[in-house]
């Protein structure tokens, strides 16, 4: 349903699969909705949040108290619509307050249909899912309401992420290309697991071509673009699913063409490499992740959204199908791999977001690395 519940108080409860229950108002749309409960720690962007295919098909738990002040926009849209299954927030602006904001964030859950619950202790729900870990969630609210009995079958039946095979969900159907700002120096191929809006525009400021290729694409039709590079995109589920985008990037190393990819395009390129991947506990989501870079040892702010990481040796060399490889970045709340660097073919991935849309832009440098790797061959 798409009945907008801004200033009424329509009953809602959020079920959990260990069988806790969170209960509120309903808050977008009434009805019901599943998915991965999980929890976001930014502070701010939650447009750019709940417009982000990487969450597809999970449950975000809004740590900031107060959500909906600068309303919802038509600027900072990452993708076409709204990716979130659910939203769950604490205390909803009764009234935007900014010069861009266009509509209520309640009317545009309510419009794409997306379930939220207002009104929940997310302070004690967030504590809750760091001690048992994301899983599986419902929200009920309207006629959706039961027996709590019934509801928390219902939830534990639902899907899980891990085995969950997103990325083929979110891709473009059709290559579409971004054109460089200012004089074009690149062209390069990004595979579409996921992408957000920023991440082409960065590269294009940098004077790259981007075509945006479906994550179904062939090797073959990558390269009748003559790419100068090709980027592997963030995305949701779970990496080990990857199995055609692992394979294109294993083409990839093979041609030597420079290889970058984030977040699910880490994992990917872990793949790629021979590393296995594995489901976090919690996850890291948002914007205030602490990373340092092994290559300057330089400590960058990041912007995250993942649940699972890559299984490497954090203080060694490997010898890989392609050489050597190592991590390059590493988390510093949790030691989790945060980055990769082939020595001896051109590709590094991050577990991060440096588009940083919204977020701290540390990590910026990341996208002149690219080049800079691209320059290479011109050389």
């Amino acid at each position: 349903m798409t009945l907008s519940t801004q200033g009424a108080r329509v009953p809602a409860v959020l079920v959990l699969e260990d069988g806790r229950t969170f209960r509120g108002r309903a808050y977008g749309a009434v009805g019901e909705t599943f998915g991965e409960a999980v929890f976001s720690t930014g502070m701010t962007g939650y447009q750019e949040t709940l417009t982000d295919p990487s969450y597809h098909r999970q449950v975000v738990v809004m740590t900031a108290p107060h959500v909906g002040n600068t309303g919802v926009n038509d600027e900072d849209p990452e993708s076409g619509r709204i990716w979130v299954s659910g939203y769950v927030v604490r205390d909803p602006a009764r009234k935007p307050s900014n010069w861009r904001a266009r509509r209520t964030l309640d009317e545009e859950l309510a419009a794409q249909g997306v379930v939220g619950i207002s009104g929940v202790d997310t302070r004690a729900l967030t504590r809750h899912l760091r001690e048992r870990g994301a899983m599986r969630v419902g929200i009920f609210s309207g006629t959706a309401l039961e027996e709590e009995p019934a509801l928390v079958e219902r939830v534990r039946t639902a899907p899980g992420m891990k085995g969950a095979d997103l990325w083929s969900e979110v891709t473009t159907q059709q290559t579409y290309v971004v054109p460089a700002v200012g004089t074009k120096r690149f062209t390069v191929a990004a595979i579409d697991l996921g992408i957000k809006t920023m991440t082409p525009r960065r590269m294009a400021e940098r004077g790259i071509e981007v075509h945006v290729f479906p994550a179904t694409a062939s090797l073959e039709e990558i390269y009748a673009i003559e790419p100068d590079g090709v980027f592997f995109s963030n995305g949701p589920g779970d990496p080990a699913t990857a199995d055609h985008p692992m394979e294109l990037a294993r083409g990839v190393l093979d041609r030597r063409t420079p290889l970058f990819g984030i977040c699910f395009g880490n994992q990917v390129l872990g793949r790629a490499l021979g590393f296995g991947t594995y489901k976090l506990k919690y996850g890291h989501r948002g914007i205030n992740q602490p990373v340092q870079d092994r290559t300057t040892g330089k400590v960058e702010i990041t912007a995250q959204n993942h649940g699972f990481a890559v299984d490497a040796p954090l203080d060694e060399v490997v010898d890989t199908p392609y050489g050597r490889a190592r991590v390059a970045h590493v988390g510093l709340n949790d030691n989790v791999v945060e980055g990769l660097e082939c020595l001896d073919v051109p590709a590094f991935s991050v577990q991060y977001h440096p588009e940083a849309a919204a977020g701290p832009h540390d990590a910026a440098y990341l996208f002149d690395r690219f080049v800079s790797l691209m320059e290479g061959p011109r050389a």
